[in-house]
């Protein structure tokens, strides 16, 4: 032990390499990550939003147009319902009509 070197004549350190490499390769990543892959997707994210107020704007148009379908559809079924009731009771008049001309015939003819 004593014949080892003292301290000051270490020889001069040298650069660790590989912990430069790694370090590098590691920025090539991080900028990668960023630019070639964060970007793109934060673009593509933004028109996919886009898409998407479009889609709820159109969703919005075509429930309007259902509710008015449906309102129109509900006054026909009344409209419908009403003239069902006005034929109803105009062929039980008709038949109320047909029934006193019929005795209005009997009577007439039982007269003669």
């Amino acid at each position: 032990m004593l014949e080892s070197r003292p301290v000051a004549d270490r020889p001069r350190g040298t650069f660790p390499w590989l912990l430069i490499a790694a370090s590098t390769l590691l920025v090539v990543i991080v900028l990668y990550l960023f630019f070639g892959a964060y970007l793109p997707a934060k673009k593509r994210l933004v028109g996919l939003e886009a898409e998407l107020r479009d889609i709820y704007a159109r969703e919005a148009q075509l429930q309007t147009r259902v509710s008015r379908d449906a309102e129109r559809g509900k006054v026909r079924d009344q409209q419908l319902a009403a003239f069902t009731a006005e034929r109803d009771a105009l062929a039980k008049r008709v038949e109320e009509l047909e029934r006193e001309l019929a005795a209005a015939r009997r009577g007439g003819r039982s007269r003669r």
